[in-house]
C-alpha cells in the first residue's frame, strides 16, 4: 500500500475524523501536550491508531519538513475518485453544487479553494489529471484538512466531463473576468457546476465552450483579476447566499 505523511494538527485531526484513510501511526513532539493534542490522542485511541512521542529530530525526519507543528502521521495515500463514482440523478440524490477547477497548478491555491469549497457546501470538486496540482499532503495542510473531507474527482477530459454533467441536468457556469454578465445575474439556486480557470490563462477554449454561461466578478481598480482562490470564494458564497435566501442550506441536493 502506498503511504504518505500528513503534518500538522488540522490535517491529521481531520484525517482521523473523516475516516477515509488508513492511519498507521501518529508521532508527537515531546513536551507539547495541549488540549488539541489531547483531542488528537482521544481520536486516535477511538480508531486504535498508535501514538508515539518522538525526539525532535526523528519527528522532523518522519515529517520531511520543519513546519510540522509537532504532529506527523504516516497514512495511506489520498485516493481521488473517478467520474463514474458521481451518482446519476436517476439513482437518487445526485450532487447539484459542484466545483470544477480548470488546471489550477499552485498547491496553495488548490488548498485554499478546497477549504472554501468545503465551508460553502460544495459536494464534489473536479480537476484534470494533467496540468493540475495533485491532492498531496501539502495541499491537505494548506487546506487545514479540508481535503480529507472533499469528494475530489480527477478526470481525463474536463470538457467532456462538463458535457456529461449537463446531460444530467446541471448548468455549467464559467468564471471569466471578460464576461458580459456579472455573478449577480446568476441564479445560484439552480443545479450547477462552477468552473474556475487556471492561474495564468483562465478557462481553456474547450472548457469555455462547454460552459452554458460565463460570469464575471465586478471589480474596481487597475488590476485585471482576483487571485483564483479569492475569486472562487467570492462566487461560491454568493451562491450560498442565494440558496439560503430560498431556504436551501449549502450542499443540499435537489433541483
Amino acid at each position: 500500500m502506498k503511504t504518505e505523511v500528513l503534518c500538522g494538527i488540522h490535517p491529521v485531526g481531520e484525517a482521523l475524523r473523516a475516516g477515509r484513510r488508513r492511519i498507521f501511526e501518529i508521532g508527537l513532539a515531546p513536551g507539547k501536550e495541549t488540549p488539541r493534542t489531547q483531542a488528537l490522542r482521544q481520536a486516535a485511541a477511538s480508531r486504535r491508531v498508535p501514538v508515539r512521542v518522538l525526539p525532535a529530530g526523528e519527528l522532523t525526519a518522519l515529517a520531511g519538513v520543519e513546519s510540522h507543528q509537532g504532529v506527523a502521521a504516516r497514512v495511506s495515500a489520498f485516493e481521488a475518485e473517478e467520474f463514474s463514482a458521481l451518482p446519476d440523478p436517476r439513482d437518487g440524490a445526485a450532487p447539484d453544487f459542484i466545483l470544477a477547477l480548470d488546471c489550477i497548478q499552485d498547491p496553495h491555491n488548490l488548498g485554499a479553494i478546497l477549504r472554501t469549497a468545503l465551508c460553502a457546501g460544495v459536494q464534489a470538486v473536479l480537476a484534470p489529471r494533467d496540468r493540475s496540482a495533485p491532492p498531496t499532503p501539502a495541499v491537505s495542510r494548506i487546506s487545514a484538512g479540508a481535503l480529507e473531507h472533499t469528494r475530489f474527482i480527477q478526470v481525463t477530459n474536463l470538457a467532456r466531463s462538463l458535457d456529461l454533467l449537463k446531460e444530467r441536468g446541471l448548468w455549467v457556469v464559467g468564471l471569466d473576468p471578460g464576461a458580459r454578465d456579472t455573478l449577480y445575474a446568476l441564479d445560484g439556486a439552480m443545479p450547477l457546476v462552477l468552473v474556475v480557470g487556471g492561474e495564468e490563462r483562465g478557462l481553456r477554449p474547450l472548457v469555455r465552450r462547454s460552459c452554458d454561461r460565463l460570469v464575471a466578478i465586478p471589480q474596481a481598480g487597475p488590476l485585471d483579476s482576483l487571485n483564483a482562490s479569492v475569486a472562487a470564494a467570492v462566487v461560491l458564497f454568493e451562491i450560498v447566499r442565494q440558496r439560503r435566501a430560498r431556504g436551501r442550506p449549502p450542499g443540499e441536493a435537489g433541483g
